[in-house]
This record gives structure tokens, C-alpha cells and sequence, in this order.
């Protein structure tokens, strides 16, 4: 593989969300201050929704990363569990555990058993100056109960403050989801609101340098800024598509032993994964084929 050639330490442009990656374009910027914020100002409820590929998962991720050490979180990354066992998810990956492994040895609890143990654990970090946040991704496959039952988790407060902040992460039609008669009580919690972008044409090369640099090339290679404006022409600036064309380019680049990735390259690679140039009107329909790649 090409990782060899360029002698890169790790893959370059992995579509695993892993934090070190997240490049702060002004959308992602954006989006960590603003989370950043709402966990120190203890918002309730925060949605941020993306189309498919843009980094929600891994500005997720990187959040996590981020916050002190009186902030205990959860994140639930499997939208379709049940009732009961969504709770157990969260008490596990909170670490209330003992409990909850002492009641699956014996018997299951009834759902409110697990709440009281839920409230009583975030009661205990108020004389801490403790807070609990609870992270969901693809929020927008979550079941209308199982929202309904994130919202009843919200009511647990004290007189001056929230004990349980919910970040929702998901694609877009997460927003319209909320809007729902069925989740009017849900959406007017709501405090915050955001919607990750694309990168914008000027910040590819930006991404593109950022994640060759963290990936430790022992080859000097260079995307030139031709083939930079053909990949963002294809991709429509979504980092997930960035990151499938620049790492077929490196594969074509390494075949042909080349160190400067020019537009051929990058074209043949879009060719390769039938990709056509977007026109700006164009680029908010990338779900259909993201939504291949994710199957």
C-alpha cells in the first residue's frame, strides 16, 4: 500500500473519526467553541446536525477529549437499544456499574429502578461541582420512545441547574424529526442549535496538509493546488469524500512513484470511485452515495 512508499506512520486519510484528525475549518471551530460553552454553561438540551460526512462523529469524539475532569459523559453510539437497555448504556459509560451488574446477575430492574439509580448518581456530583453529559450520535435513527425518554432524563434538575446536559448529534433530517407534534416538548428545550458545513474551497488544502502532518510522512508529498480545486470540485468540500479521493490519489501517486499529486491523479482517482465534478447547486445530494459507502 502507499503508506509504505510515502512512509506514512498511520494512514493519512483513515474514514475512522478519530479525533487527532479533526481539522478546525470555521465550521468545526464553531462547532467545538459552542460545545465547549454550552458544557461550562450547563446547557440542557444541544442539537448539531451535518450531512452525511462532515465530521459530526469525530467533532463528537474530539469533545470528548476536551472536557475537564468534573465532567463525566456518556456516549451512545447505537441508536436503535431499548427502553431499559439505553439506560443501562448510559449508567454503564458513566461508570455506575456495580449496581447495575449486580441487578443483571439477579433479576432485571423494572425502568424505574434505573432511573432513581440515574438521579442518584447525578445528584452525587452536585457537592462536587461535578456535571454528567450525555452525548447521542445518529440521533436521527433514534426511535420516537427512546427520544421521549431522553427528554424525560432533562427534567432531572435542581433549583438552579440542569444534572444531566444532552448533546444529539445527527444528519439533518434530525431537525425536522424534533420539529414533530409527537416532540414539541423535546424541541423547545432545545438551547442550542448548530449546522456543520463543508469545507469551503480555501480550507481543502488546509485539511489536506493537516492530516499528511499528523500522519508523519517520511517522504516529502504534496497535493498541488490544482489537484486541491479538483478535489473539492468532486467532493463538494465533505471530508469524508476529501478523504476517499486523496487516499486513492496517494495510491495512484505511489504506483507511478510520485511525491507531487497533480490533478490527473486526482481526477483518475475520482474516475475510480465514480465520482462526477459537483456543481454548487449539486453538492447537497452526496447523501446517495455516502449513504453507499456507510451500507
Amino acid at each position: 500500500m502507499y503508506e509504505s512508499y510515502y512512509g506514512f506512520a498511520e494512514n493519512p486519510f483513515t474514514l475512522t473519526p478519530d479525533p487527532k484528525y479533526l481539522f478546525r475549518s470555521e465550521s468545526h471551530a464553531n462547532a467545538i467553541e459552542l460545545l465547549q460553552y454550552a458544557v461550562e454553561r450547563r446547557d440542557g438540551f444541544v442539537v448539531v446536525t451535518g450531512d452525511l460526512g462532515t465530521g459530526k462523529t469525530t467533532l463528537c469524539r474530539a469533545l470528548l477529549q476536551k472536557v475537564d475532569r468534573k465532567t463525566v459523559t456518556a456516549l451512545l453510539l447505537n441508536p436503535f437499544l431499548p427502553e431499559e437497555d439505553l439506560l443501562y448504556a448510559i449508567l454503564q459509560d458513566l461508570g455506575v456499574m456495580s449496581l447495575g451488574e449486580e441487578w443483571r446477575a439477579m433479576r432485571r430492574p423494572s425502568t424505574q429502578e434505573l432511573v432513581s439509580t440515574l438521579r442518584d448518581f447525578l445528584l452525587s456530583l452536585v457537592p462536587l461541582g461535578a456535571r454528567a453529559v450525555l452525548m447521542v450520535d445518529e440521533a436521527h435513527n433514534l426511535p420516537r420512545p427512546i427520544l421521549e425518554q431522553i427528554r424525560l432524563l432533562s427534567n432531572f434538575e435542581t433549583d438552579n441547574e440542569k444534572l444531566l446536559q444532552i448533546f444529539l448529534f445527527g444528519q439533518l433530517e434530525l431537525q425536522p424529526l424534533l420539529r414533530s407534534p409527537e416532540l414539541r416538548q423535546l424541541d423547545q428545550r432545545v438551547s442550542i442549535r448548530y449546522q456543520l458545513k463543508p469545507l469551503a474551497e480555501d480550507e481543502v488544502g488546509g485539511y489536506v496538509s493537516h492530516r499528511l502532518a499528523i500522519a508523519k510522512a517520511a517522504r516529502s508529498v504534496e497535493f498541488t493546488p490544482t489537484a486541491l480545486r479538483v478535489v473539492h470540485d468532486y467532493s463538494g468540500g465533505v471530508p469524508r469524500l476529501v478523504n476517499l479521493l486523496c487516499d486513492r490519489a496517494l495510491l495512484g501517486g505511489s504506483q507511478v512513484q510520485a511525491t507531487r499529486i497533480d490533478q490527473d491523479l486526482v481526477i483518475a482517482a475520482a474516475e475510480g470511485l465514480e465520482l462526477k465534478p459537483l456543481a454548487r447547486s449539486q453538492r447537497s445530494i452526496l447523501g446517495r452515495f455516502l449513504g453507499r459507502l456507510r451500507g
